[in-house]
């Protein structure tokens, strides 16, 4: 995939992740906040299973034996972003929830680049990334105490 069609995916995931919060949010009126988190992510892995059959390679999961303990942290990001998010946006509203997600998820991202973890390549950290950093936090504050 080259960079202007992952750039693309990445705005319509964008998309997709902004209305998650809320819908997640209706859905928990019928079944609770832990039943709903389950529901948004086991119809997660049903759409992902489908994909893999249809386009992917199924055969490839036989790897799963080489997986570590810290792969389950992929799983557990999923979780708390659903969960975390569908209780937050009563609060905090779909802007704020999306604004904290995403400054907190560069803040983390610049660290991880910065330090090559989970097989990054070390990146060093620029003057102009950093104010970039500062900047949506300076956002955020602004979006969620604008209520």
């Amino acid at each position: 995939m080259d960079r202007a069609l992952a750039l693309i995916v990445t705005l319509l995931a964008g998309a997709l992740v902004a209305a998650q919060p809320p819908v997640n949010a209706l859905i928990a009126r019928h079944v609770t906040d832990l039943g709903a988190a389950f529901l948004s992510l086991a119809f997660s892995a049903l759409i992902v299973g489908g994909l893999l059959v249809a386009v992917g390679d199924p055969t490839a999961l036989v790897e799963v034996t080489q997986l570590r303990p810290v792969h389950a942290l992929a799983g557990l990001a999923g979780a708390a972003i659903v969960l975390g998010s569908l209780v937050a946006v009563r609060e905090l509203g779909a802007a704020g929830v999306t604004a904290a997600l995403v400054a907190t998820q560069l803040s983390v991202s610049v660290l991880l680049d910065r330090f090559g973890l989970f097989g990054l390549q070390g990146d060093p950290v620029s003057v102009r990334t950093i104010f970039g950093v500062a900047l949506l936090f300076g956002g955020t504050y602004l979006v969620v105490s604008s209520a």
